[in-house]
């Protein structure tokens, strides 16, 4: 007969992160840990630092990731003199800015590049110079200014991910004009290109990472741009459309998931939603939806826009 496993040793009632140390105060070894690891009760974020396991289960990618971070500083309260601003993608998520097909790795910048300090695995130091105003803190984490963010980061992502990135970041209050400026103190710098484009443009208007795709798309493959966020009244009231040919009554929707999901119920969105298309229809619109998946069909995509624009 097979012996049933030793139970769990238990976990600390009050916290859901702990380091090691605080887990070796309350009793739990390296063994019990590396046991509570191997059968589900913690989950290890990384070196020395661990989180509930149930905990972590339930959380979104987007939870997850700034969980990293959050166990990052909580595993450094030990072990460095806390004199780095998290900084790119790492306060871009701290800001809650919008990210696409990004890594988890955590960003630091330094006054000087370590020498004998190890960084760890999923660290990444920078060292290019900040002042105090492109430092803000938010929550207890000191992290680099909206705007500083937003350079750093479209330095080093790909254009179509610098630009989600700065439309989400005017939407939040960033300034345009401080960010050109400092675009304009980085001459020659790697990826200051991609900055500017990114920069020049940016648009205040989309209201999620879809609808920058979208207009990205547009621009690329050179089809009639339309006005992006139009209000129209049907008999059921005023409506605003993510973009729209006014003249010739065409509607380009971006039916995202995460449209949906962050903000009402799903169904009670749709019912809405088909409600206002049909009183629009009635008027002589003509709708094209997308999904994400179109975005990457892009002659299907450019097929359809063009057939919705006939007369």
């Amino acid at each position: 007969m097979t012996p049933l496993p030793a139970p769990l040793p238990p976990l600390p009632v009050t916290g859901n992160l702990w380091r090691t140390d605080q887990l070796n105060a309350v009793g739990l070894n390296s063994r019990a840990i590396r046991q509570l690891v191997n059968r589900g009760g913690l989950v290890r974020l990384r070196y020395g630092c661990y989180i509930r396991a149930a905990l972590w289960e339930k959380q979104s990618p987007t939870v997850r990731s700034l969980q990293l971070i959050h166990a990052h500083a909580h595993g450094t309260l030990t072990t460095s003199r806390g004199d780095f601003v998290y900084s790119h993608t790492s306060a871009a998520r701290l800001h809650g800015l919008f990210l696409w097909n990004t890594d988890d790795l955590i960003h630091i910048l330094l006054r000087v590049r370590p020498s004998g300090e190890r960084l760890g695995k999923d660290v990444r130091g920078h060292t290019r110079p900040y002042t105090d105003a492109e430092v803000t803190t938010l929550g207890r984490l000191r992290v680099t200014s909206l705007e500083r963010t937003v350079v750093d980061c479209a330095m080093v992502l790909k254009y179509r991910q610098a630009l989600i990135l700065t439309d989400h970041a005017l939407r939040l209050g960033a300034s345009l004009d401080l960010m050109n400026s400092m675009a304009g103190n980085l001459p020659g710098r790697s990826g200051v290109r991609n900055l500017r484009r990114a920069l020049a443009s940016a648009d205040i208007r989309a209201e999620s990472a879809g609808e920058t795709l979208t207009r990205e798309l547009l621009v690329r493959l050179k089809l009639p741009m339309p006005d992006a966020q139009v209000e129209v009244q049907s008999r059921v009231g005023r409506h605003r459309l993510d973009f729209a040919w006014k003249e010739k009554k065409v509607a380009l929707e971006f039916d995202g998931k995460v449209k949906y999901f962050d903000y009402q119920p799903t169904a009670e969105v749709l019912f809405q939603e088909r409600r206002r298309e049909k009183a629009l229809a009635e008027d002589g619109w003509v709708f094209v939806r997308i999904e994400w998946m179109d975005l990457f069909r892009e002659h299907e995509f450019k097929n359809r826009i063009l057939g919705a624009l006939r007369p």
